[in-house]
């Protein structure tokens, strides 16, 4: 009797440890994404950055991938080229904006930038220092965005008809751990050495580690590829600009990115400035406060196999969405309210915030993956991931920018590591109903979706696994 050859991605053990290969790099390149937000008011303090400084330089991250549509052609050298050199090039990438990001935070950098075009005024007499963090942001922009569409991309490809959504959705929570050593290590770091740019340098090394690591999953997804073309599967096709016109066409694809912007713009900005929130609202040392956001992940991550498991097995996917979204529009909402300022209520709004962050993303990735063959799917990622740049550079420049002009309630004089600064004071209701409101719409646009879905017969309320 003849044996059934089977491929690698029909062994359990084999797709698995791709996934913890992927998400590894994954978690070591989100480490860098947020490190400096707990130093905020240290970086105020340290480098004379004003609120808006701040939101400038955390706003640099979508600056290449927004206006040179960057991520746009980050999908197309995903499609053209694959996922291992992809991944290469986005981490070699990522490794020169944190050099950049390392060498203006370190106080290499000095003085104050205008910048005009014509007789409008586009920069405000912003630190040089925040000016040329922004552009080591905004490389490492681009790196990042592109190995996370290249991630994705290796997940469907080995997962698709088996535990997609789970694996989508492990590979991402299991990356936002490096968010959540973000939260709580970089203080601590900075104590530490007495050097404000400790965490970039940090950032670097995990950098080099990753390489080593996605290094290994190439020797595997290069084998997978050749098994593939001994067994005569077809290989995927190579982009054409019509693709991108194709998926433009298509309705639900759009729902699905408005959401995806509209969520994440409610999620990522608010870890930007989550600490100095949680230290002036609740009166508590940055040390400290940076450990209540690190929770946000964390509980990603344990609540991910759930809603992945879930949607695997029963499907509900739209549903997930409008739930997550729900929840998501509560929490901001109590965290507007002055008068609720009790520390336990503000860990458990964060436990609440990550369980909504567990179920929108395990539902929303590999919904996109239902939509959009595969041989388009780099590119559809990337025009989503593009659309949601929109979001991660906008928000944070307009929450800085809202803190400054209508939220500053005053200042004090406060010691830190040894120094006396000036801390200004702000009230932090106005950026959470602004959170509160793209959670809204998120709401509405989850509805439109399940609607669609509905219409057209994706299969978003059924489950991946197929029998």
């Amino acid at each position: 009797m003849q044996e059934i050859k089977k491929s690698l991605r029909d062994s359990k053990s084999a797709r698995w440890l791709m996934l913890i290969l992927v998400s590894f790099t994954m978690m070591c390149m989100y480490y860098l994404t947020d490190a400096m937000a707990p130093l905020q008011e240290r970086l105020q303090g340290a480098l004379s950055w004003s609120a808006s400084d701040y939101g400038f330089f955390t706003s640099g991250y979508g600056w290449f991938n927004v206006f040179l549509l960057m991520l746009v052609f980050s999908g197309m050298i995903l499609d053209k080229m694959g996922v291992r050199f992809t991944g290469i090039l986005a981490i070699g990438i990522m490794l020169i904006g944190a050099t950049i990001k390392y060498w203006a935070i370190s106080g290499h950098v000095t003085g104050m930038y205008e910048l005009h075009i014509g007789s409008w005024q586009v920069l405000e007499s912003s630190r040089k220092s925040a000016v040329v963090a922004g552009f080591g942001f905004a490389i490492f922009g681009v790196g990042c965005e592109m190995f996370g569409i290249a991630a994705n991309k290796a997940v469907v490809r080995w997962f698709r008809g088996k535990e997609m959504a789970l694996a989508i959705g492990l590979n991402t929570s299991t990356g936002r751990i490096g968010t959540a050593l973000a939260m709580f290590t970089p203080i601590p770091l900075v104590k530490m050495t007495g050097d404000i740019s400790a965490p970039v340098i940090l950032s670097i090394f995990l950098l080099c580690l990753g390489l080593l690591v996605f290094i290994l999953f190439t020797f595997m997804d290069r084998k997978l590829d050749k098994e593939d073309a001994d067994s005569g599967m077809a290989a995927d096709e190579e982009f054409k600009f019509k693709d991108i016109l194709e998926i433009g066409r298509n309705r639900a694809f759009w729902y699905i990115t408005i959401l995806c912007v509209l969520f994440y713009s409610a999620v990522f900005p608010f870890i930007k400035y989550a600490t100095n929130m949680i230290v002036q609202k609740f009166e508590i040392t940055d040390t400290f406060a940076g450990y209540i956001p690190a929770l946000l992940p964390f509980g990603a991550l344990l609540l991910t196999p759930v809603f992945g498991t879930l949607f695997d097995k029963k499907g509900k996917g739209a549903t997930i969405m409008i739930v997550g979204s729900i929840l998501l529009v509560c929490v901001h909402l109590l965290f507007s309210i002055p008068s609720l300022n009790s520390l336990p209520i503000a860990i458990g709004l964060v436990i609440l915030l990550g369980i909504a962050f567990s179920m929108v993303p395990a539902a929303m990735w590999p919904s996109i993956a239902k939509i959009i063959p595969e041989s388009k799917l780099g590119t559809a990622y990337a025009m989503t991931f593009w659309v949601q740049n929109w979001g991660l550079m906008g928000v944070p420049l307009l929450i800085g920018i809202v803190l400054d002009k209508y939220c500053i309630t005053g200042t004090i004089n406060k010691l830190v590591d040894g120094k006396e600064q000036v801390i200004t004071q702000y009230n932090y209701m106005i950026p959470m109903l602004i959170f509160a409101f793209f959670g809204f719409l998120a709401i509405g646009f989850a509805i439109l979706l399940r609607n669609e879905d509905r219409k057209m017969g994706y299969g978003l309320e059924k489950p991946n696994i197929k029998e």
